[in-house]
């Protein structure tokens, strides 16, 4: 909850204290010959993942910076990385609609598993224990239970452009390209809950949940950060500052705190005035 990362058109990762009164990165990382889609951080906090438009994985040491493995195999962007509980494991979501899986310990730099059932775009990646949840653009949310070795779908009917966790791993966050953030039963598909009053109907935009799984929150293509009430649906909040979409978002683990990101070249730290 002290440092948070960002990564660009511009090619760089930037490490940051949003906290602090200076506007300036604490480190900088510098490897990706392209745009960066996606950054997540190991468990411990001592690496980190990112990929992006130069269809590469690349693994990071955190205080060095140093470029520990490059993963390669996507023919074409990859859009999302994420890690398994322990860290051991890497799996990545490319527009060349396959989620393919890493595994870190290993010096094969080939991956253990290809998934590749989604017939566009995988925008998104979340993972829980031994099962993997993807969104595509097809408009199919899918569950790959490693485990069990099954993979069950569940159609929306709209491209899917994110999903998201609960904290309790009960349910399933997804944004998607109507407008309409869904929550959805983890185990049975099931509609448990819809927001709406954003704008989102051409850009990729990040959902989440608040560190209590008592908001949701989503950035909008008018420049501003959405809260909701989860059991009741009803929006709580709009915080505007950002002159333009708000693409990614990240949560405070211990407080309703807000880091976002915006095609206007800026990250803002937000504590939402939410009404009762």
């Amino acid at each position: 909850g002290i440092y948070c990362r960002s990564g660009g058109d511009d090619r760089r990762i930037l490490l940051w204290n949003p906290r602090r009164e200076e506007s300036t990165p604490i480190k900088e990382y510098t490897g990706h010959s392209n745009r960066v889609a996606c950054i997540a951080v190991a468990p411990g906090n001592a690496s980190f993942a990112s990929c992006g438009a130069d269809k590469s994985v690349f693994l990071w040491d955190v205080p060095s910076g140093r470029v520990t493995r490059r993963l390669q195999g996507h023919t074409q962007r990859v859009n999302a990385v994420a890690y398994n509980a322990d860290g051991s494991v890497i799996i990545s979501a490319g527009y060349d609609t396959s989620v393919r899986c890493w595994d870190c310990r290993s010096r094969n730099n080939a991956p253990i598993q290809v998934l590749g059932e989604a017939s566009d775009s995988v925008t998104s990646v979340a993972v829980a224990e031994h099962e993997i949840f993807t969104a595509s653009v097809d408009g199919v949310l899918r569950c790959y239970d490693l485990r069990a070795g099954r993979a069950t779908r569940d159609t929306v009917g709209v491209a899917l452009t994110h999903v998201a966790l609960s904290h309790d791993a009960n349910c399933l966050l997804v944004a998607s390209l109507d407008s309409t953030i869904r929550l959805l039963d983890k185990a049975t598909g099931q509609l448990l809950s819809s927001y709406r009053g954003h704008m989102n109907s051409s850009t990729k935009l990040t959902c989440s949940l608040s560190f209590d799984d008592a908001h949701v929150l989503s950035g909008s293509e008018d420049g501003c950060l959405y809260v909701w009430d989860l059991v009741e649906g009803r929006q709580l909040a709009k915080c505007a500052g950002h002159r333009g979409a708000v693409a990614a978002l990240a949560c405070d683990p211990k407080r309703l705190e807000v880091i976002t990101a915006s095609y206007d070249g800026e990250i803002k730290l937000w504590v939402p005035a939410v009404r009762p």
